[in-house]
């Protein structure tokens, strides 16, 4: 829908289930499609597994989180032209998570360290740099640009990424490590280039942040998503003030986590 076509049906494309569904962020493709549906638009999800042909016409696709063998395997599967390069072309919608993440960049590294090449869909790189692997919660104050309230989840990744002059973040890091920078994600800073969004951010992401799916289905159908019907999101708002309260209080710091206190605290 992206493209300016109407559809009776959005069609949400999980890549690769079997691949990259290591840290369940393959819940994300169920949470668009109940948020569809209960604004009574109809959305079927297509499992696309290994092996299996890639479809380029979904509205959105989604990548989760996965290991070093299998996240090189899925960046070969799909290659660096073929149908998701088309599919965004067209105007479809990525949200990929993690090693989802990584594939969609220029280069990621493998299980031997060494550069593997991605789909080039954000202009960023994943490097290692031999810091602590990153584990615990994330927590983002988004750009003002985006329209979306402060950002939860968990991140658990090795690697380190680096933007390039084509993207920008989601925004700085409020807790956690993200990027390695002080910042977390990746977004096309022109979206022309596409829509297309990766982040740290395990969860998965949309079940604690209803704001960041009704902004991805706001491109997937072509409006602003703060005209989209309202929904009830109470259960998640008190999903997320826990998770903030828990953080605040320094309940959940873990390797490489910083707790907002401790920010604020070096700030000062």
């Amino acid at each position: 829908m992206g493209d300016g076509v109407m559809r009776s049906t959005v069609g949400i494309g999980l890549l690769f289930p079997d691949l990259l569904g290591t840290y369940g962020d393959g819940g994300n493709a169920l949470v668009l499609q109940k948020r569809l549906a209960w604004r009574g638009i109809e959305a079927e999800i297509v499992a696309i597994d290994a092996g299996d042909p890639v479809p380029d016409s979904c509205d959105i696709y989604l990548l989760g989180g996965g290991e070093d063998a299998p996240q090189t395997e899925a960046a070969r599967e799909l290659g660096t032209s073929g149908p998701l390069h088309r599919a965004v072309d067209r105007g479809a919608v990525v949200l990929a998570v993690c090693a989802g993440m990584q594939i969609v960049g220029h280069r990621f590294p493998g299980g031997d360290g060494e550069p593997v090449a991605g789909l080039g869909l954000l202009d960023c790189e994943t490097v290692r740099t031999g810091e602590p692997r990153a584990v615990g919660e994330l927590v983002i104050d988004p750009e003002p640009g985006l329209g979306l309230g402060r950002l939860t989840g968990f991140e658990n990744h090795g690697g380190r990424t680096r933007l390039g002059p084509e993207s920008t973040s989601l925004g700085p890091v409020a807790a956690g490590v993200g990027n390695g920078d002080g910042t977390e994600g990746v977004v096309n800073r022109d979206p022309a280039r596409g829509r297309v969004v990766g982040t740290y951010l395990h969860g998965p992401a949309l079940a604690r942040n209803p704001q960041l799916a009704d902004l991805l289905l706001g491109w997937v159908l072509g409006v602003d998503p703060s005209t989209l019907a309202p929904l009830d999101d109470h259960e998640a708002d008190l999903l997320r003030a826990d998770r903030f309260r828990a953080i605040e209080q320094g309940r959940l710091d873990g390797v490489a986590h910083r707790s907002l206190r401790d920010r604020v605290l070096r700030r000062n």
